[in-house]
């Protein structure tokens, strides 16, 4: 079996989860005072050498699980009043957490638990031997283990088939829509590609913002765009074998859309933050996101909305019911932390514990996130559920097209976005000028 089969059977497994809503809460019992999770008595009178940690991760500015992340982190500190945890988060819709991450890992300033990609991102500190496996970890904690769906472990697999990264909650991409903005204006849901052209036209002319996204961080637009024309199998091949033309019909697709009037004016100077404010105030019909976003909009907006895959592109290798989704992101331990006697045994305590089932139930509370462990969320908006049976019903769910290229091909096919559009450059001088990045960073 192909490994998109794998991963399209492995995802519908967990998402079918939630649609029976017969997951049971395998949370174990709650320790009792003077207790380890493990049980063992633990001595009052004994004190315990200070140990400062420190956290990176991507819960912070305005994520959804934020706060839920935070209080899980208190909670450690109090049962462990000798830990003191530096809680230092970014936000994911500011790129400058990749340059962070790579900053730290390369100069010795590495985090004893991060929280980041799994994939091509994390190559680099991983070949390098700056985070520990974590298969004999999970191996002699069983429980800790078995508190994690299969599949969701099998697929924080890098390239040389080791866990390096503990999975918390996994995620799908879609596209947006504000139904009363359609319902109000007469039009359908964007189901196939005429449809999207219409009501995009249609929205244009009465100056509500079609389809709000930025031209820099133009990630979930490059996405959606490259999956609906190239199909799940080319992109996940990348451009390292050369370039499919579908790639190119991708691009030219955004260029379609923009001489329709798609996007905000402002395109070219807003970031996905903006972006989504434009979704979340109603300005905006339509916004390319992933499930984390739910949670940030107003209470309107997030009543009003659902998800639909992105349409396909016509004439290219897409299904039309194509997604993006997976679990993408894990905490990684420091080589160096696992090396420090004072720090290794309480860092792994506190990894276990920011991925115990409780853990992970409270943050996929929080950000709407498919749990990597067997937990029933519950109090989720309608749109999170659509979101649910969208990736049930998928044809193919792919991870992000940033995690089949280096991050300079990715920076580089994000850069070339305004010129396609803006007609300054041809779609396929963008996907040339990509695979040469490519090319020389795989070399």
């Amino acid at each position: 079996m192909k490994r998109s089969s794998l991963l399209l059977v492995s995802i519908m497994l967990l998402f079918s989860m939630f649609l029976a809503a017969c997951g049971s809460n395998n949370s174990s019992t709650p320790s009792k005072e003077g207790e380890t999770s493990s049980g063992t008595e633990t001595s009052t009178e004994a004190k315990k050498d200070p140990v400062n940690l420190r956290v990176f991760s991507t819960f912070g500015g305005t994520d959804a699980a934020r706060e839920a992340f935070q209080g899980v982190l208190d909670e450690f500190v109090e049962k462990n009043p000798h830990v003191k945890i530096e809680n230092d988060t970014m936000s994911a819709n500011d790129d400058g957490f990749r340059t962070k991450v790579n900053t730290d890992m390369n100069t010795g300033n590495e985090p004893d638990l991060l929280f980041y990609f799994i994939g091509t991102d994390a190559e680099g500190f991983v070949n390098a031997g700056k985070v520990v496996p974590l298969n004999q970890i999970l191996d002699d904690n069983p429980d800790w283990k078995n508190g994690f769906i299969p599949s969701a472990l099998e697929l924080a697999r890098q390239k040389d088939g080791n866990i390096y990264a503990a999975p918390l909650t996994g995620f799908y991409e879609g596209l947006f829509v504000n139904k009363k903005i359609f319902e109000e204006n007469g039009l359908e849901l964007p189901t196939d590609w005429e449809k999207l052209k219409t009501a995009v036209t249609k929205l244009s002319e009465k100056g509500i913002i079609p389809l709000s996204v930025p031209f820099d961080q133009s990630h979930y637009l490059i996405e959606h765009a490259i999956l609906s024309a190239a199909g799940p199998e080319s992109q996940a091949k990348g451009l390292i074998d050369g370039v499919d033309p579908n790639w190119e019909k991708g691009y030219a697709a955004m260029k379609e859309l923009y001489d329709l009037g798609a996007f905000p004016k402002d395109a070219a100077t807003i970031d996905l933050s903006m972006a989504g404010n434009y979704y979340s105030e109603g300005l905006g019909a339509m916004i390319l996101e992933g499930s984390w976003a739910i949670g940030g909009w107003s209470e309107e907006t997030r009543n009003n909305s659902t998800v639909i895959p992105f349409p396909a592109v016509p004439g290219g290798a897409g299904s039309g019911n194509d997604i993006v989704g997976g679990f993408g992101t894990g905490f990684y331990l420091s080589k160096a932390t696992y090396d420090d006697a004072a720090k290794k045994d309480t860092t792994i305590e506190l990894l276990k514990f920011l991925t115990s089932p409780e853990s992970i139930q409270k943050i996929a509370t929080a950000n709407g996130g498919t749990p990597a462990a067997d937990v029933e969320v519950t109090g989720l908006a309608q749109v999170a559920l659509d979101g649910f049976a969208m990736a049930a019903k998928a044809d193919s769910i792919s991870s992000p097209v940033d995690s089949k290229v280096s991050q300079e091909t990715f920076s580089n096919l994000r850069s070339n976005v305004q010129p396609v559009v803006t007609g300054k450059k041809t779609p396929t001088e963008a996907i040339e000028d990509a695979k040469k990045t490519e090319d020389a960073n795989k070399n």
